[in-house]
């Protein structure tokens, strides 16, 4: 059987993901492609308990070294229980977030070396990489701004903006650095202007 397409969805706080991931799965269910959604941190049970660790607020300081590792315990369980088996039956997988996350935020972010969090993903992951990675893109003040609106914060929305202006920095050079897989979205336009430009990243995959 032929795997899944494995799409993940990216980018700094106020972007649009959730919105615009109900609207990839509206135009998947038109196309008849069958899907799941989840997400990270989580994904399974066990993984969703160390997501509610790693995004409390109230907990002390966290050091950037246990921060990376448990996002990866987290990303193994997530693996090993969902994405890889659902992929094997041939559905697609959509995940607001995966790796390339922990790139943007533990080393662009928390300064942790690129190569230590290579190492982690190759343990982890072995060869397995997005198929096509959408990153939604913003200013960070713009981000912000729509993130207080929601209401209460969590652990990393409470960051500065300075802390987001690096993980974006990141995440636009990861993007300049595998043109094949990502596909930059501007998400500071209208909604249906967001939509129309995730519409052709769904007509080229789906062709």
């Amino acid at each position: 059987m032929k795997r899944g397409k494995f799409i993940t969805v990216e980018g700094i706080e106020g972007g649009g993901k959730s919105t615009n991931i109900a609207y990839i799965a509206e135009q998947l269910d038109i196309a008849g492609i069958e899907y799941i959604l989840t997400r990270e941190p989580g994904g399974t049970e066990v993984a969703e308990v160390i997501r509610s660790i790693l995004l409390d607020s109230e907990l002390p300081t966290m050091h950037e070294d246990t921060e990376l590792l448990l996002m990866f315990a987290a990303r193994a369980e997530h693996l090993q229980k969902k994405i890889l088996p659902t992929l094997a039956t041939g559905k697609w997988v959509i995940c607001d977030r995966f790796t390339d996350s922990s790139y943007a935020y533990q080393s662009g972010g928390r300064g942790i070396a690129i190569e230590r969090i290579a190492t982690l993903e190759n343990w982890v992951q072995g060869e397995l990489r997005p198929d096509i990675t959408l990153l939604f893109d913003l200013d960070a003040d713009v981000g912000l701004a729509r993130t207080r609106i929601r209401g209460e914060a969590d652990r990393f929305e409470k960051e500065a903006v300075d802390f987001f202006n690096a993980v974006r920095q990141h995440y636009l050079a990861m993007a300049k650095q595998h043109p094949e897989r990502y596909r930059l979205i501007n998400a500071q336009h209208d909604l249906p202007e967001v939509q129309q430009q995730v519409q052709k990243v769904l007509d080229e995959l789906l062709t």
